[in-house]
């Protein structure tokens, strides 16, 4: 038996590069400075929750996966400490698992990663509104599609790398659903609910109408993981 722990995420600015930028102002411009704010404090609320519980396990041995990542050996750690320069406690947390031991697989296929990031490049960079909703459209009639094949690829990344009785880690956007195609023999533990994580997500720009339900789901993504190996 497999075993892989699946840790849903909620991307920081630090994780967008280009589209950082873009990102925040579209943020702050539709949920207002102070929703925003407290948005943000979720997010590293949350960040520190995985990355407490993941300082308290032995990672020797373990093979570690991340969306959006396309290379391993040293390009990969390249990529790491770059992402850890702009402040991504993702990178932070994988870094610290490495230096434990645990080894960084590649997990994604560029050409499909290239597909999503220049769409979404062309929205931001779009500089009429015609323009921004065309490419929109184009993205959103491709996004299930492409969001399916990266998943397939992800999932026959561990089904061909993680080893009998090796465990594998495999921090992953709470709106894919790698899981769904990995091999029986892999037992998979979710650090954090990945609905739940994808709800809160789905719902904080609704917190006008859904305020209770948003904040049960920031109290739940800031509360320690409950998660044993065993």
């Amino acid at each position: 038996m497999r075993k892989l722990l699946y840790c849903p995420i909620i991307h920081m600015s630090a994780d967008l590069g280009s589209l950082a930028r873009e990102a925040a102002k579209r943020g702050a411009a539709g949920l207002g400075e102070e929703l925003w704010k407290r948005h943000q404090e979720t997010i590293r609320g949350f960040w520190r929750a995985v990355e407490i519980y993941f300082d308290s396990i032995e990672a020797a041995g373990f093979n570690v996966y991340q969306d959006g990542m396309a290379a391993d050996g040293e390009m990969g750690k390249k990529i790491i400490e770059e992402g850890i320069k702009s402040g991504s406690k993702n990178f932070e947390i994988i870094s610290s698992l490495l230096k434990k031991g645990a080894v960084l697989v590649k997990t994604e296929d560029l050409n499909l990663l290239r597909l999503e990031v220049d769409r979404l490049i062309k929205i931001s960079k779009a500089e009429t509104m015609i323009g921004k909703v065309a490419a929109y459209l184009e993205y959103i009639l491709t996004k299930n599609s492409l969001l399916r094949r990266r998943d397939e690829f992800m999932a026959r990344r561990i089904n061909e790398t993680l080893e009998d009785g090796q465990t594998g880690i495999l921090f992953v956007g709470a709106y894919h659903d790698a899981a769904r195609w990995l091999a029986s023999d892999v037992s998979v533990k979710e650090v954090k609910d990945r609905k739940k994580v994808a709800d809160y997500q789905r719902q904080f720009p609704l917190w006008e109408r859904k305020k209770k339900e948003v904040e049960g789901l920031s109290d739940y993504l800031v509360s320690p993981v409950e998660l044993t190996l065993t």
